[in-house]
């Protein structure tokens, strides 16, 4: 067993952790970059304030990722940015349109349907049920007298 260990260590190939960071931090911050800038947009050419404009924004970055998913960019970026392109946004984007591109031969009901928020799906639950706890616990804060 020590001796298969031993060879095991010598022929792992080893990861750059701090490289594969690296990509990841500078990737995920050009696309934080990106949706400021979009941000900025919105709120220079269009009638929204700094609070209003991140609907838009949101919504604007989620398409922008399906298109570039769709036309086969976005998973070429993924390889190289890893972790920095599933972070933010964009990820669930992405996530969204890779399972309904993937199922799409089954048909629009049953193929893309029932399999486009498999993995999104729990994300969206889960951000919604949050977001009642939280409004549940503001009301009753609220209601006695409190924030």
């Amino acid at each position: 067993m020590e001796n298969y260990k031993k060879i095991q260590d010598k022929h792992e190939v080893k990861k750059p952790v701090f490289k594969n960071c690296l990509k990841a931090f500078l990737i995920g911050g050009i696309i934080c970059l990106i949706g400021q800038c979009i941000t900025a947009f919105y709120i220079h050419f269009f009638d929204f304030t700094e609070e209003t404009a991140g609907n838009p924004t949101v919504a604007t970055l989620i398409f922008l990722t399906m298109l570039a998913t769709g036309f086969g960019v976005y998973d070429r970026l993924a390889q190289i940015a890893g972790a920095g392109t599933a972070v933010p946004v964009t990820g669930f984007g992405n996530a969204v349109i890779s399972s309904a591109i993937e199922h799409r031969t089954e048909g629009y009901v049953l193929g893309v349907g029932s399999n486009m928020l498999k993995l999104a799906g729990p994300v969206i639950v889960y951000g919604v049920f949050s977001a009642f706890i939280i409004g549940l616990i503001k009301a009753i804060f609220l209601k006695l007298g409190g924030m």
